[in-house]
């Protein structure tokens, strides 16, 4: 059975049982009986299903490794949390971190006018807001609002400018003055796709000469006791250990050095996001080569080994791990609408009276294959195809033979597959490639998995039925969208094997996992697929319970979202329809109640069961 790297991925989220994939938690109810609850109600294209407790799985993990960490080192810092919002900002997740880590007082950052909205009214009393990225004057102010309105927040400064701007908003209102962070512009640069974030030539951060300079504009603003975090960040989903440890000495000796300036009131070290989440299903090709046990280990000893031997305070650690936290709460599901190669089942052949010879012995092979001769069959099949196409070149058999001998050979090449499925030859594993099946799945990648389409990033994909079978189809994913780019194609390198299933008879639904992060921010609306249903699942000890639905847009409401009035395409359409001289009254009536029905409904296709 294949398990689709479960073991390598899933962190013990999820398991297998009974051929079907299960939450492994509490009632370990399965997906697909999730899934099929929701759709009883008519619901048709892609669902994202939402489990909160798998966000707080995560940050009790985050906590508890570095708590384990700080005790084990007699590190005399704590350790501190915030979520950063352009990860997901959508308000069912936003409510799932909230809620899910008010017990950590985990807080949120935001890098815009619009998130330090939303971390102000959704942030638990006393939790911290750190707020980083490119500040104008309204946006500085905000953060001294929110400082007044009780919140413990800490706005990042990016460069000298916005120093001066907020030393130029304390001298203008009577309101608190935040806390003061700096982002600091390292030599040590990051590892893997977003190596760029950090590194002398990234797009933030002082440099050392700036730095100073904004430790002597603090003084001469009497704000230097405001000054309380020194922020960096070398990159999203780090891939490896080494550069991390690198930039920890770095800003470990740059905190220890600005204490002796005179920041007394200095006392946390934010070292930003990066904590990777694995994503991959093959053992050979992990996205990290560390532990959450050794990324809190080696933070917490550096820094304290940093401090100890320059006789500094130990600051207060603070992260702002975002992917870490969400990636793997959200579950895509996605039906599967059409296998190309379903036009070669059985029931379509069409023999006639009398069959040319090669067809004959393709019918007596496909008949006679067994496990014992089904390579030598195999070879036979393969020969009689070339030889048959050249006969239909030279004009010596018809179109339906040709049809005829696509199907017979096709279902050998199957049937050897499976009969050899336990100790497949090089030969077969080539020909499983050469036959690969393309899934038509009822959804974007676009909308929904924007990073498999701009940056490559793969995602867990698996069935969430048939686990008890070996997958034997070579899958390419082909997407609804008319756009050749939206294809998951089929790697050698990192295969993906699926079930060879009857469409007619029965559903059958692919999970993307680990999509948590950044697809529903990023995903955009190509041909005006939107983003998909979206519920939440509560489980407890005996049942689970399906709430937070947020529908699918309507076509209507997708168009009114691109700033075209709703109500005047929907009278065009439905007057042209009326006036229509070419249909009575009564067509009229039936035609125009479908336009309503079509128009109030989502853009997906509608074509499954």
């Amino acid at each position: 059975m294949n398990n689709f790297g479960l073991d390598i991925w899933a962190n013990n989220n999820f398991i297998i049982e009974d051929g079907q994939i299960k939450l492994n938690y509490k009632c370990m109810p399965s997906i697909l009986q999730i899934v099929e609850e929701i759709r009883s109600d008519n619901v048709k294209g892609p669902i994202l299903l939402r489990f909160p407790h798998l966000i707080k799985r995560q940050i009790k993990t985050l906590y508890s490794y570095f708590d384990k960490a700080i005790q084990h080192n007699n590190y005399q810092g704590s350790f501190n949390a915030v979520f950063p919002l352009k990860v997901n900002q959508f308000p069912h997740a936003v409510e799932a971190i909230t809620s899910q880590g008010a017990t950590y007082n985990y807080g949120l950052e935001a890098g815009s006018k619009a998130e330090l909205i939303l971390a102000m009214s959704k942030t638990p009393n006393g939790a911290n807001i750190t707020v980083n990225g490119f500040k104008d004057k309204e946006m500085i102010t905000l953060g001294f609002i929110a400082a007044q309105s009780g919140h413990n927040i800490t706005l990042t400064i990016e460069g000298l400018g916005e120093l001066e701007t907020i030393i130029e908003v304390a001298k203008e209102c009577d309101l608190k003055i935040p806390n003061i962070g700096i982002r600091i512009r390292l030599h040590s640069a990051g590892s893997g796709i977003w190596a760029k974030s950090g590194g002398m030539d990234a797009k933030f951060g002082l440099t050392s000469t700036e730095i100073i300079e904004a430790v002597n504009q603090l003084k001469e603003a009497k704000l230097l006791d405001c000054l309380s975090m020194i922020h960096f960040h070398i990159g999203s989903q780090m891939s490896d250990i080494a550069p991390l440890k690198k930039a920890l000495r770095e800003a470990g000796n740059i905190y220890a050095e600005l204490r002796k300036m005179g920041a007394s009131k200095l006392n946390s070290i934010n070292i930003g996001g990066g904590l990777a989440v694995e994503y991959d299903q093959h053992t050979h090709s992990k996205s990290r080569n560390y532990s959450i046990d050794e990324f809190s280990s080696s933070v917490v000893f550096l820094l304290g080994e940093i401090m100890n031997a320059k006789n500094v305070k130990h600051p207060d650690i603070f992260t702002e791990s975002g992917r870490f936290i969400v990636a793997s709460h959200a579950v895509l599901i996605t039906p599967v609408l059409e296998l190309f190669t379903q036009d070669y089942q059985e029931k379509l052949l069409n023999f006639k009276t009398v069959n040319p010879p090669l067809i004959e012995e393709l019918v007596e092979l496909n008949k006679l294959l067994n496990n014992t001769n089904c390579i030598e069959y195999l070879h036979d099949a393969l020969d009689h195809m070339e030889s048959l196409l050249t006969l239909f070149d030279l004009g010596y058999i018809d179109l339906q033979d040709r049809s005829n001998a696509e199907i017979l050979v096709h279902n050998i090449i199957k049937r050897a597959l499976y009969l050899k499925s336990a100790n497949p030859t090089d030969e077969l594993e080539q020909l499983q490639v050469k036959l690969q099946e393309r899934y038509l799945i009822n959804a974007s990648i676009f909308q929904s998995l924007p990073d498999y389409w701009g940056l490559n990033q793969h995602f867990p994909v698996m069935p969430l039925h048939h686990l008890n079978t070996q997958p034997l189809r070579a899958a390419s994913l082909w997407d609804i969208t008319c756009d050749s780019d939206g294809e998951i194609g089929f790697n050698p390198d990192k295969p993906l094997y699926l079930h060879d299933v009857n469409l007619d008879e029965e559903d059958y639904f692919l999970g993307f996992f680990n999509v948590g992060a950044y697809q529903e921010t990023l995903g955009m609306n190509h041909n005006l697929f939107t983003h998909p249903s979206e519920y939440t699942v509560y489980i407890n000890d005996t049942d689970y319970k399906i709430t937070n639905k947020v529908e699918s847009k309507s076509i209507l409401d997708i168009l009114e979202s691109l700033g075209y009035n709703k109500n005047i395409v929907s009278d065009k359409l439905k007057n042209d329809l009326l006036a229509s001289k070419f249909i009575t009254e009564k067509e009229k009536n039936d035609t125009l109640a479908k336009l309503e029905l079509y128009l109030d409904q989502n853009g997906y296709l509608r074509t499954t069961n």
